[in-house]
């Protein structure tokens, strides 16, 4: 059993987070655990090294105390994702937080062509973020012009695909695993894979499996890990 110490020395924790929970919503839990159960003082650093979106799932990890310096390390490793395109239909946020606002024809999309489609993403790329994201813009976060109906101009950025597979394939539905650099967006490189096979593509189940060594299987989730402390005597 680690002890508030520990915790102060620094701690990487490995959390599986559920769908529809923010990353700030599952830190802020360990934060609350930490210190109603153990007795750690409000002020203690904790912080993730990577946002995850709501309606993604999957590796989270949770820097306690002085690793909380390591933040900006880990943030740099490559990371692995699993998930889901809906091919023939985009949203305005690229997944499932927005409906559809566009159906294309599919009929020409067959297995080839989509293996064909893999190979442009792989190596660096150029990408261009969702409208729906917490980069900012004028000093405002992307999604809130978004959602303010304003049309931003947002620029493209470098990021590198070292693996992109394709695991199942059951038209509407792809499913897939990517091995991507930092800043890499999986709801920009669904959009943009639909377009690339002259269609329209959003992003249906994404989850995180891998960031670096750190693999999801050897994560719990927020709730088990309170459940782990022992309260303060």
């Amino acid at each position: 059993m680690k002890t508030v110490e520990d915790y102060q020395d620094g701690q990487i924790l490995l959390i599986d987070k559920p769908l529809n929970w923010s990353s700030f919503q599952a830190v802020k839990k360990l934060k609350y655990a930490l210190i109603n159960k153990l007795g750690l003082p409000k002020k203690f650093k904790i912080g993730h090294a990577g946002t995850l979106d709501p309606l993604a799932t999957g590796l989270l990890l949770v820097c306690t105390g002085k690793f909380t310096k390591r933040i900006t390390e880990l943030q740099g490793q490559a990371k692995e994702y699993t998930g889901t395109f809906f091919i023939g239909a985009t949203t305005p946020s690229y997944d499932l937080e927005t409906e559809v606002d566009q159906t294309f024809a599919t009929i020409h999309i067959d297995e080839a062509l989509i293996h064909e489609t893999v190979k442009q993403f792989l190596g660096e790329i150029d990408q261009k973020p969702p409208i729906f994201s917490a980069i900012k813009k004028n000093g405002v976060r992307l999604y809130e012009h978004a959602r303010a109906g304003e049309t931003v101009e947002i620029a493209t950025r470098k990021t590198t695909i070292h693996e992109f597979e394709i695991n199942r394939v059951s038209l509407p539905e792809i499913d897939f695993r990517v091995v991507c650099s930092k800043g890499t967006y999986i709801r920009s490189l669904a959009f943009d894979f639909g377009r690339a096979m002259q269609s329209g593509s959003h992003l249906t189940a994404l989850r995180r499996t891998k960031i670096g060594d750190y693999d999801v299987t050897d994560a719990i989730s927020a709730d088990l890990f309170e459940e782990s402390l022992s309260p303060t005597l």
